[in-house]
């Protein structure tokens, strides 16, 4: 691994901003974790079991939210980041939880204005995004000679405290996942996973209990050369402690 001082600038022109959701339910007995099966056709990741998520939509940095994403975690989210993706970050987090789990995380209310075309059927629950439950845990940007590479934030959300619908309903659900279930974390690394995925579980593993969000977020930096392993801190103080 090279470190971040040496390693070459990342190519991002072909990289496209995505955010992942790991809900959590019963996290302080026997934690689990929402995932589902892509399909045998997909092209990025097929047949794998992964967690709800996907690409930023150009709209969702104006999407109205009940409120933000909490700090150290918006800090973080706009370190590296080539201009400030927290808004947007948080509206795609939601949105694709929505539509591959049919999950709501939100509150009642009514939008003051009318929602784009992919965000009318979350609107139609009577409720607005709200991003005060995600907690960024893990970035990762797909390496080179993928049909797809993504920049990927993961968000750890605790699903019993801040789904506002059914955990076990999962018919407003589209198809691009299968197989919908909620896995004991100690079993999940048994499945079909991408490598990364496998990375995170482990890290979500230890800190299962704790609601809090992480000391510092890593992040797997893939250029065309080398991989770099960081730590997003965000903002330090003069202590040289992260906010």
């Amino acid at each position: 691994m090279t470190s971040p001082e040496t390693a070459p600038a990342i190519d991002k022109s072909q990289i496209r901003n995505a955010a992942t959701v790991i809900a959590l339910r019963d996290r302080a007995t026997n934690p689990k974790v929402l995932m589902g099966q892509r399909g045998s056709k997909a092209v990025f990741m097929p047949n794998k079991v992964v967690f709800p998520g996907g690409a930023v939509d150009a709209g969702d940095a104006d999407i109205p939210l009940a409120a933000p994403i909490p700090q150290p975690c918006a800090d973080r989210l706009l370190e590296d980041a080539g201009g400030d993706l927290v808004n947007a970050l948080a509206a795609a987090a939601i949105r694709e939880l929505w539509e591959e789990t049919g999950l709501v995380l939100g509150r009642p209310g009514s939008w003051d204005t009318t929602p784009p075309p992919d965000w009318e059927t979350f609107a139609a629950t009577g409720h607005i995004p709200d991003a005060s439950a995600l907690r960024f845990v893990f970035r990762a940007i797909t390496p080179p000679g993928r049909p797809r590479r993504f920049d990927a934030r993961f968000f750890v959300v605790d699903a019993d405290q801040s789904v506002a619908s059914d955990l076990d309903d999962f018919t407003a659900a589209c198809d691009e996942l299968s197989n919908l279930q909620w896995i004991p974390l100690t079993e999940a690394r048994s499945f079909d996973l991408p490598f990364i995925t496998e990375v995170v579980l482990a890290e979500v593993q230890q800190r299962a209990a704790d609601p809090r969000p992480p000391a510092s977020v890593p992040f797997f930096a893939n250029n065309n050369e080398n991989r770099a392993f960081r730590r997003l801190r965000g903002l330090v103080d003069s202590a040289g402690r992260a906010d």
